[in-house]
């Protein structure tokens, strides 16, 4: 099989195409002819050795990439072979996502509902599941006013619709006037520009002085340090992200709302199948910006990280 080999902590350029061997599932598993699989920030800043995420991980070779979608065409021993031929979605572990073949677990793999295209799905896998936790936790109710940070991202853009479809009142932020359209077309009342020096004193003359009563902040650092002053006093603050590389360090006027936890794996399930759900409803819209070949990942990481990208980006073998 062909899949995109990480040799080494670097710049995108130490991604590549290789051949390998092709892997076969162990028990419990099952083999995904992989038909798209997502990218994320994240990987980019494993493949750099930067962040937490890249800190904590080991250096190459690897194949990298964490959610695949495509046909199950092998299982190992007592994982269920009803699952032979079915179309899924499932992460795999961490690793082994960027390739034309990918194992995992059999009960990570969730069934697409009929009706919903793969790469939407696909989208959703990690984006949807995080954007329903998120939202849930946040307990956003009708009326109040919501700001969403990095609001024409992957996650950014679900919230902005789970938000706007709990009645809220949704500001919309990210960086250029291109996105506006984008993100206002999601449901957004109003949308800001967090390249303009004083966009945070824009979002609380939106709410006509009183401020929002909660924000989703997934950049930190500067950004989301402003984001935090167009919060009013008592709000709510969720703190989920660092793009920025640094996190938001809150002042004492705002509530910031706890963490809970990170999911078991049966939650993380529920809620991916909710997110699913959800689009199959028509509720939930992923926004894929921008698909690559296998050959192309690197230039996909290169676009991510110059934030050139607006919502999911995908390969696609």
């Amino acid at each position: 099989m062909r899949a995109v080999v990480m040799e080494r902590f670097g710049g995108p350029e130490v991604l590549a195409v290789r051949e390998l061997p092709d892997p076969v599932p162990e028990p419990g598993q099952v083999l995904v002819a992989v038909e798209c699989a997502g990218i994320t920030f994240v990987e980019t800043q494993v493949r750099a050795g930067r962040g937490p995420a890249g800190k904590r991980s080991e250096p190459g070779p690897r194949v990298l990439g964490n959610g695949v979608g495509g046909e199950v065409v092998a299982v190992g021993s007592s994982a269920d072979r009803e699952l032979l031929g079915t179309t899924v979605v499932t992460t795999t572990g961490g690793t082994g996502g960027y390739a034309e073949l990918a194992v995992a677990r059999a009960c990570d793999a969730i069934p697409v509902p009929e009706g919903v295209p793969l790469q939407d799905a696909v989208a959703l896998l990690a984006d949807g599941r995080t954007a329903v936790l998120l939202h849930r936790r946040a307990q956003v109710g009708p009326g109040e006013w919501v700001l969403v940070e990095a609001a024409g991202g992957g996650v950014g853009s679900l919230l902005v619709q789970l938000a706007a479809g709990s009645g809220a009142k949704v500001i919309g932020a990210a960086r250029g006037s291109a996105k506006r359209e984008l993100v206002t077309s999601l449901g957004a009342v109003a949308y800001v520009d967090y390249a303009r020096a004083g966009w945070e004193r824009t979002v609380v003359e939106i709410t006509e002085g009183a401020g929002v009563d909660v924000l989703f902040d997934g950049v930190g650092g500067r950004i989301g340090t402003c984001g935090l002053s167009a919060v009013r006093a008592g709000g709510r603050v969720s703190i989920y992200g660092m793009a920025s590389g640094e996190w938001t360090r809150p002042n004492g006027q705002v509530t910031v709302i706890a963490d809970d936890g990170a999911p078991s794996p049966s939650e993380i399930r529920a809620l991916a199948e909710e997110a699913l759900a959800q689009a199959a409803a028509g509720r939930l819209r992923p926004v894929i910006g921008q698909t690559y070949r296998l050959a192309e990942a690197a230039e996909a990481h290169r676009a991510i990280e110059a934030r050139a990208t607006t919502g999911k980006t995908v390969l696609v073998p």
